[in-house]
């Protein structure tokens, strides 16, 4: 009888065995099928409130440099693309609880954005200005800002470096939910000067009626720690292969000579930088 026992636990102790391999191999299965992602659809998180880089026309159609890039990489990789709009300030968190799959919306790969998302390879670089009347005498610095009022979106590295550079030293800025608010409070003169990506300051507004009374003062500010390397493609950490396919398109955009065209249809100079 004894024999008989020990036989039945070892037969009963191989059941098991193979029925716990059985389902860890499932759960294995089913943790990598979770993970894996055709990535037939890909929704891009955009604040069209920044033009030329994107906006919206008359008939509320998206356009824009970062709308027409968006849907040549879609196109590429075979993918429907899903424009998802949304406040410049929320787009990380937007990103992170997956609202939308990317933030393609003229955000740079700053050190702060760096630690909490990854980013695609690089799509361009443009530098920082300050805009204002063209009569002022103000100048980029804390010193000629001193008592005076500046306008940045919310979110944005110019909101950064606003606040690092000036806010402690006397001047007042405030930040609005796009950039379209920041232009309304310049021309009814509640702000002296806006802060913002030069090409956008350029094409956005400088070049159109409304901007004719104002310029920039002063020339690029230069801040590696706050500003980055240059603009990208935000995306999650754990989405590498998305990043990877993204990645290789970009490269073969570049290559093949459809990310030049595309930039000479907004851009008179190279937007993609060193």
């Amino acid at each position: 009888m004894h024999a008989v026992y020990i036989y039945k636990l070892k037969e009963e102790g191989t059941i098991v065995k193979r029925l716990l391999t059985v389902l860890l191999g499932s759960m294995l299965t089913v943790s990598i099928g979770a993970h894996a992602k055709e990535w037939s659809t890909i929704r891009f998180g955009v604040d069209a409130s920044y033009p030329p880089f994107e906006s919206k026309a008359p008939d509320g159609t998206l356009v824009g440099f970062d709308i027409d890039v968006g849907n040549e990489l879609c196109r590429r990789l075979n993918a429907k693309c899903v424009w998802v709009e949304n406040a410049f300030d929320g787009m990380i968190p937007g990103l992170k609880s997956r609202k939308f799959d990317g933030v393609l919306s003229t955000m740079s790969m700053t050190p702060a954005r760096v630690k909490q998302i990854a980013f695609s390879s690089k799509l361009f670089h443009v530098p920082t200005r300050l805009v204002a009347k063209h009569d002022s005498s103000i100048q980029p610095t804390a010193e000629s800002l001193a008592g005076k009022t500046v306008g940045v979106e919310q979110g944005s590295m110019q909101e950064t470096y606003a606040k690092v550079h000036w806010g402690a030293k006397g001047v007042k800025v405030v930040s609005y939910a796009d950039q379209d608010q920041v232009y309304a409070d310049l021309l009814t003169g509640r702000l002296d000067a806006s802060l913002q990506n030069a090409v956008q300051a350029e094409r956005g507004f400088l070049d159109t009626p409304r901007g004719k009374p104002y310029g920039f003062a002063g020339g690029a500010l230069e801040d590696s720690a706050i500003f980055g390397p240059g603009t990208a493609i935000g995306l999650r950490k754990e989405d590498t292969d998305l990043k990877e396919k993204l990645d290789g398109a970009i490269a073969a955009m570049i290559k093949d000579g459809t990310y030049k065209r595309i930039e000479q249809k907004y851009f008179d100079f190279d937007i993609y930088g060193e």
